[in-house]
């Protein structure tokens, strides 16, 4: 694959390091001259001076013929303007961008950007795994479907403790797919009482997250059971 990186920080340095160890055909883009003559000793003949969010530097990376372009700047905004050239300008398959805001990230899947990587939210869920009364964990992003599978760990006093499902107001295109409780598997129903300890597994859209983080987790009264 032919893959031009925009961005020649460390993570773009290290990200073009591994993919031409990868045997990947590689092009940083930095607009520091004493940043890419750096890399240049370090990495050989990779890097190119110039702006990326810029056409004309673009056009002479070759990015008509890029298979994927990864814009990890510093700057959430730049990384936009990149990706929706190479996207639209030069038709590239495949446009990555880094946001050091994660909630930009509605705002790039919005504007057509392929796929977001926010080092705060990969951050956040390896605490996350580590705090078990706020246990909700996304394990991953299916590709161009735009729902997200979460693990979510309810707390032994959870106050959702014997609550059936049909009770739980959820999001839109949310639901729980699974049950764990005592090493029992178990396809739940509307009628399924929730106990404190449960595993969830549960699929939802990205930005139904922090909604379904405030459901699981709050501390307020338990919700009143259907009748």
């Amino acid at each position: 694959m032919y893959i031009i990186v925009a961005g020649g920080g460390k993570v773009g340095f290290y990200l073009a390091r591994e993919l031409i160890a990868q045997g990947h055909e590689v092009l940083l883009i930095e607009k520091s001259s004493a940043r890419c003559e750096m890399i240049a000793a370090e990495l050989g003949n990779v890097v190119q001076r110039g702006n990326a969010d810029e056409a004309t530097v673009l056009a002479d990376a070759g990015t008509n013929r890029a298979d994927c372009v990864v814009a990890v700047t510093g700057d959430d905004e730049d990384n936009l303007v990149i990706c929706q050239v190479a996207k639209r300008r030069f038709s590239v398959p495949r446009v990555i961008a880094r946001i050091t805001n994660p909630k930009n990230e509605a705002i790039f899947r919005l504007l057509g950007i392929d796929a977001t990587v926010s080092s705060t939210d990969l951050i956040l869920s390896v605490i996350e795994q580590e705090i078990p009364e706020q246990a909700l964990v996304p394990l991953l992003r299916l590709r161009h479907a735009d729902v997200e599978v979460l693990d979510i760990t309810l707390p032994k006093d959870s106050t959702l403790d014997g609550v059936d499902l049909r009770t739980l107001r959820l999001p839109p295109d949310s639901l729980i797919a699974f049950v764990i409780r005592g090493g029992e598997s178990l396809f739940p129903s509307g009628a399924t009482i929730l106990r404190g300890g449960d595993e969830i597994l549960a699929l939802t859209r990205p930005i139904h997250e922090d909604e379904l983080r405030r459901i699981f987790f709050s501390r307020a009264d338990k919700p009143s059971r259907s009748r």
